[in-house]
């Protein structure tokens, strides 16, 4: 038997970071070659191939320049590396684990999993102020508190202490993470903010009081009673003392280094580094300019939130993309080591690569890993998303009476011509294309409760009929990670100067800084292609079903909508809605169009199910009766091919006959021993049989499935196989 040890590679058909190499670039001019050599495709996985998000982040290293435009006083954003200014004057900000923005969305949607809450009842509020000045300084805090600590244990140390090298080492490492958030004016503005607010609101909780700040301590008079007096500054502990020792030599560390870094270095920034990284003693309190401080602080809240507004906006489908490879990634268990599904991104448009002039380039490439007897980087599935959805229906208005949604082109949507392109390529090789439409609250699962699937299954006339059909799966809906409506981010309020010459939050509604998100939503290709890689896995179904899997074969017969599998198999992400109305579910089993996730109620082994199930999986090939065919019957055909290929050398004629026989040894005899396994290749009520035409040099292998036949065609004895029908 051939051994095929992955039956889950998957291609991704996106660009993340135009400065990184992409795939049409490294396989080159093809012209007069039908192959690449084993180099070559060794450095397109080095460059291209990730195993898991981390190796992505480091790879891609997905990136936002931004850069000023003192004509109008703004921060500019842009995804590709502008050629025209000096990298001097742009700012790169790394979408990775350590933005904060990333890192809000990634904690919700691991929120909303763990509680297992539907959209309408989830606080995204609650989540979506991880990105406000106040969350950004907690996080801050935290790391300042290790940095105090780690200092104060390299200071205690003596010169020469083995160990305080290793501290030292330590100390580099965190002096190296602060200075990303000092050597950059933006990150330091939501640290100046609450800097502001942390010194001219001190001890202003009583929201009554407008006594200026004096502190004091407890004490009892003479008659007993109690009196809070004004404690002098000159006296000190020892404790306090020394704390300010240590304090003094990490702010001057702060204060050297801010310098060693900023050439142009100013004062207040550098008070600034030191005063968030380092807080001030009681014993080193300095004095403030209110009004000035006032006045800072509302800019610097006014700049903030123009410049996270207009980040937001550029960053969102880069960002959409990033969550997208994320979640492809979590739908395989983090504890599991078996049959991992891994991603080839192409980081190029795919309306680049379906250009006449670049699709031979894409050819070359999979006729090298898809057309040889070696499997290990053979390509299974493809992720196309965002492709256009037809917006010709809006209708026009004479005058807008009132102000409604811009309605923008979004430039970054993939064509359905650029899709057939490549689904037509993904079909001579074996590859299932799993597609999503554009992103926004006209994909999601809300739409689809109260619009139903007609409008998806519209758009997808002009793929079907086609010879590519059973290679293109449609993905509905979407998945929502925050709701348009509820990604309002309340930054702060306005600051205002009493008559008292004391500073308070202003408590106008005008005066509350807030921006909209305006919805964030991941493309179900995704999560589909990485449940389906998921489940190819032996160890991920013997972890689910327990028994009666079988340790060596893939999951290619497996069949999620058959019995209880749905319940069993399901995605990583939370349930979004209560589910679909049964008028609903009935359209979309009148044909059982597209693979159909859900988000239902429904109970297995007496425990609730909190996470969005598949509920169809389907492809666009239409059988006799009239319906899509499931998605499985192309995957087990072409793993049969695969297998009768390698070893038949080639399809040689007595080797497909021995393939064939009623031998214990042949193939198909091994293969029927293991009918009752729920990776069985030939399950119960399966057949494979075949026939030769020796006179066209053609084996035609009559694959049955539940009673329904499916044929496979191959030229007999040739040195590559061609898939007739």
């Amino acid at each position: 038997m051939a051994n095929i040890n992955q039956t889950n590679r998957t291609i991704l058909m996106e660009e993340i970071n135009p400065e990184k190499l992409d795939l049409i670039t490294l396989v080159g001019d093809t012209k007069g070659i039908d192959s690449l050599s084993d180099e070559k495709i060794k450095e397109i996985n080095e460059h291209l191939l990730v195993k898991n998000f981390d190796e992505f982040l480091e790879k891609f290293d997905p990136v936002v320049y931004s850069f000023f435009n003192a004509n109008n006083q703004k921060v500019m954003y842009t995804l590709k590396k502008p050629e025209n200014i000096p990298d001097e004057m742009l700012t790169e900000i790394h979408l990775n684990s350590s933005n904060d923005f990333l890192k809000m969305l990634m904690t919700l949607i691991d929120t909303k999993r763990a509680q297992g809450i539907i959209n309408v009842d989830f606080k995204f509020e609650n989540l979506t102020d991880l990105i406000s000045p106040k969350k950004v300084m907690d996080d801050i805090r935290q790391n300042r508190k290790e940095l105090q600590y780690v200092y104060g244990e390299y200071v205690a140390l003596e010169d020469g202490d083995p160990k305080k090298l290793d501290v030292a080492d330590k100390l580099n490492v965190m002096f190296e993470e602060a200075s990303t958030n000092y050597n950059n004016v933006m990150a330091m503005l939501p640290l100046a903010i609450e800097d502001i607010k942390t010194r001219l609101l001190l001890g202003s909780g009583q929201e009554e009081d407008k006594t200026p700040l004096a502190l004091g301590v407890l004490s009892m008079g003479e008659d007993g009673e109690l009196k809070i007096l004004e404690a002098p500054k000159a006296e000190t502990t020892a404790i306090a003392t020394i704390d300010d020792n240590v304090n003094k030599g990490l702010i001057q560390a702060l204060e050297e280094d801010y310098e060693a870094i900023n050439e142009d270095s100013n004062d207040y920034v550098k008070a600034l580094v030191s005063r968030t990284f380092c807080p001030l003693a009681s014993t080193m309190v300095t004095d403030i300019d209110i009004a000035k401080e006032v006045q800072n602080y509302n800019s610097y809240l006014e700049f903030y939130k123009t410049a996270k507004d207009d980040f937001i906006k550029m960053a969102k489908p880069l960002i959409e993309k990033i969550l997208g490879i994320w979640a492809f990634f979590e739908q395989y268990p983090k504890k599991l080591k078996g049959m991992k599904p891994s991603l080839l991104i192409t980081n190029v448009p795919n309306e680049m690569v379906a250009k006449s002039n670049n699709i031979p380039r894409l050819i070359t490439y999979l006729n090298t890993v898809n057309a040889k007897n070696d499997f290990n980087n053979t390509i299974w599935y493809g992720i196309i998303p965002n492709i256009s959805l037809d917006q010709n229906s809006k209708m026009k208005l004479t005058r807008e009476r009132f102000k409604g949604n811009e309605v923008k082109e979004k430039t970054d949507v993939n064509s359905v011509e650029s899709l057939a392109r490549i689904l037509d390529v993904f079909k001579d090789y074996g590859i299932q294309g799993f597609f999503s439409y554009e992103t926004g609250d006209k994909t999601t699962f809300n739409y689809m409760a109260t619009e139903g699937i007609e409008k998806f299954e519209e758009r997808c006339t002009s793929l079907v009929g086609k010879p590519f059909s059973e290679y293109a799966i449609p993905c509905v809906p979407n998945f929502t990670i925050i709701p348009k409506d509820k990604s309002g981010v309340v930054l702060d309020s306005k600051m205002i100067l009493t008559e008292d010459n004391i500073a308070e939050l202003s408590k106008e509604k005008e005066d509350i800084m807030k921006l909209w998100i305006e919805g964030v939503y991941v493309g179900a290709a995704y999560i589909a292609a990485g449940l389906v890689g998921t489940y190819q896995c032996p160890e991920y179904l013997k972890s689910i079903f327990k028994k009666n899997v079988d340790p060596k074969l893939p999951g290619v017969r497996f069949d999620i909508e058959s019995g209880d599998n749905s319940l069993k198999v399901y995605t990583s992400m939370a349930k979004e809605i209560t589910g679909f109305t049964n008028t609903i579910k009935d359209d979309i089993n009148r044909r059982s169009f597209g693979f159909v996730f859900s988000s239902e109620n429904a109970i297995i082994d007496g425990q609730e199910v909190t996470r969005v199930m598949v509920y169809k999986a389907r492809n666009l090939l239409v059988n006799e009766d009239n319906m899509y065919e499931p998605i499985y019957k192309t995957q087990v055909t072409t793993y049969i091919e695969r297998i009768l290929r390698h070893s038949t050398g080639d399809f040689k004629q007595d080797n497909i006959v021995g393939f064939f026989s009623n031998n214990p040894q042949s193939q198909k005899s091994i293969w029927s021993t293991k009918r009752e396994f729920i990776n069985a290749i030939v399950g119960k009520g399966d057949d494979i049989n075949y026939s030769i035409d020796e006179v066209n040099n053609i084996c035609t292998l009559d694959i049955t499935f539940n009673g329904n036949v499916k044929n496979l065609e191959v030229e007999i004895n040739k040195l590559s196989s061609a898939i007739r029908a």
